[in-house]
């Protein structure tokens, strides 16, 4: 993204929206969270016509502008759709494709992926969508393939989600690639959510970690091990440092963190690499050892997995001065 052009982001609305899945981009791309530092976006809401529309909350919302935006639009985001049998009207289907043609990002949010889909713009990709409907998808549309666990998928150019929370890590992806780890993980800790779920994450609510307090002996194991992720870190040396035995230690750390000690250290190594590759000019082979994969090549074959991309090539997207 270029930092000397504001970033047009246009949100689309209809009636019967989910008024969480609209409020998910407001949020995190609106204006009330450029007083923390976060670079500024341009949020427009739009739909098929402007003025009131119905939300499945009961309330209405007053939509600002039409499909017309969507022309100046660098990113569009389409929230969960209201009815997955239903074909979305021709007029947004149309803008859509107008939009994605001229080059904009397009992003659709849990059930929002069934508009991309019906407007053509998934042929041929893989795509996700909440897995209550992921078997529906998949019959509607067999020229894409669907990752029925992936939480959201990044072909670039075009993003879909799973469901809730999903919508949420889809929306802060982006903002990493726009702006960085840094940013992403401060606005993700100010929504008191985790910062970072990796797209190939199985589609799960990852509990939040609680901050650790003298007698939770598991929260400082898990905070002294996010501190010392340049060693050789095994699940029975936490559980010894815990107190615990390895069973009981599994057992607690699963119901802490909703997922395994393999993937909670790769998911920090991961993170811990992508801030020095965007922060310093350390080289790749140290930085592999600072955050613990102890080879360039463990780290690379870790990092492509995770993120479809070298740590070379990331690095180059974040010139430093």
């Amino acid at each position: 993204m270029d930092s000397t052009e504001t970033h047009t982001v246009a949100v689309i609305a209809f009636d019967g929206i989910s008024a969480f899945h609209l409020s998910v981009p407001s949020i995190v791309f609106g204006d009330n969270l450029a007083r923390l530092g976060v670079p500024r976006y341009r949020l427009l809401i739009c739909g098929e016509r402007t003025g009131l529309v119905s939300t499945l909350s009961g309330f209405d919302i007053d939509v600002p502008h039409d499909l017309s935006v969507l022309q100046e639009a660098h990113t569009v985001i389409v929230p969960a759709w209201r009815d997955p049998d239903e074909r979305p009207p021709e007029a947004l289907l149309q803008a859509l494709c107008a939009a994605h043609e001229r080059g904009a990002r397009m992003v659709g949010l849990c059930l929002g992926a069934f508009v991309l889909a019906e407007a053509g713009l998934l042929d041929g990709r893989t795509a996700s969508t909440h897995w209550v409907w992921g078997s529906d998808f998949a019959k509607k549309y067999p020229k894409i393939k669907l990752d029925p666990k992936a939480l959201f998928l990044d072909d670039d150019d075009i993003l879909t989600s799973a469901g809730t929370a999903a919508a949420i890590d889809c929306c802060l992806h982006l903002l990493r690639r726009d702006h960085g780890a840094e940013v992403a993980n401060h606005v993700a800790r100010r929504l008191v959510v985790a910062p970072c779920r990796h797209g190939n994450q199985a589609q799960y609510i990852e509990q939040p970690l609680p901050k650790a307090d003298g007698r939770d002996l598991l929260g400082k194991t898990l905070d002294w091990a996010i501190a010392h992720l340049e060693q050789p870190l095994c699940l029975d040396q936490l559980a010894a440092r815990s107190g615990l035995s390895r069973r009981s230690f599994t057992r607690r750390f699963k119901m802490k963190t909703g997922t395994t000690v393999t993937q909670w250290l790769l998911s920090h190594r991961l993170s811990a690499a992508q801030r020095l590759l965007e922060t310093t000019d350390k080289p790749i082979e140290r930085i592999a050892d600072l955050v613990g994969f102890g080879s360039t090549v463990s780290l690379r074959r870790h990092f492509v997995a995770a993120f479809s991309i070298s740590p070379s090539a990331y690095r180059k997207q974040f010139p430093r001065a």
